[in-house]
């Protein structure tokens, strides 16, 4: 009973955690300015640079240890696909009229950093299933604990990514429920991922190093083509600064969660 609660402890914590950050939209009942809302966008920028280097491509590089010197093969193969993805991905998504004084088209902007922040909970959802199925196997308290604190960690980095998500959408949307729904869902997939790692820890392991380069190049992809270029142009040193602190709070959390 007790490895059965922790479990579900574990799987719980990493979506409520996203689900809390999104909230923070709820803080913000009048409309967000430009130069605010590019700041957001550089805030979330920041965060899946971060993110993309220290929780998916450094892992995935450790993770492929046994490819030997060959081991960046994975990250870098995975990187680039995940850039193609976005690209393909941008010719699919329908233009709408909401524009940002850049020319840029603010749904697709948002559109993309909901599916690029969503690519990269999979794998972390995988990461805590593996987790506590590597946990139900040995069958002792210190392994589930083991377990728990690396979902505990996950889901402080998740607040702010649930954030990141949720506030520029407030200007996509103008509501703060359907941001914050947005921002939430980015997370949901989370439990899900965690749930098929669990059951098939022993299986996905081989794939993991791919699943998370993939993630990572399509965070950079958006990060690079959309947001940045958007917080610099209409939010100037602040928007400059928000890619600055969300890198910054990204990185502490990722190195000292480890």
């Amino acid at each position: 009973m007790f490895g059965f609660n922790i479990t579900l402890l574990g799987f719980s914590v990493i979506f409520i955690a996203t689900a809390f950050g999104a909230a923070t939209v709820f803080f913000f009942n009048k409309y967000i300015s430009v130069r605010l809302n590019a700041a957001f966008f550089g805030f979330a920028a920041g965060i899946m640079i971060a993110a993309s280097v220290w929780s998916l491509l450094l892992p995935s590089i450790e993770g492929a240890a046994d490819y030997g010197k060959f081991a960046f093969v994975p990250a870098a193969a995975g990187f680039i696909t995940g850039g193609l993805f976005i690209t393909v991905l941008n010719r699919l998504v329908p233009e709408t009229d909401n524009k940002s004084r850049r020319g840029g088209d603010l749904s697709n902007k948002a559109t993309r950093l909901f599916l690029a922040i969503t690519a990269h909970n999979i794998p972390e959802g995988l990461a805590v299933g593996f987790a506590f199925g590597g946990a139900a196997a040995i069958g002792e308290r210190a392994a589930y604990l083991s377990a728990l604190w690396l979902a505990i960690g996950i889901a402080v980095q998740n607040f702010p990514e649930g954030a990141a998500v949720s506030l520029p959408y407030k200007c996509v949307k103008k509501s703060n429920f359907k941001a914050f729904l947005f921002g939430a869902g980015s997370g949901a997939v989370e439990p899900v991922a965690a749930i098929v790692g669990y059951f098939l820890a022993a299986f996905l392991t081989v794939v993991q190093p791919w699943l998370l380069s993939f993630a990572a190049g399509a965070m950079v992809f958006v990060a690079v083509e959309d947001l940045i270029p958007d917080a610099a142009y209409n939010g100037g040193w602040l928007g400059v600064w928000g890619v600055m602190a969300g890198f910054t709070v990204m990185m502490a959390l990722d190195v000292a969660l480890g």
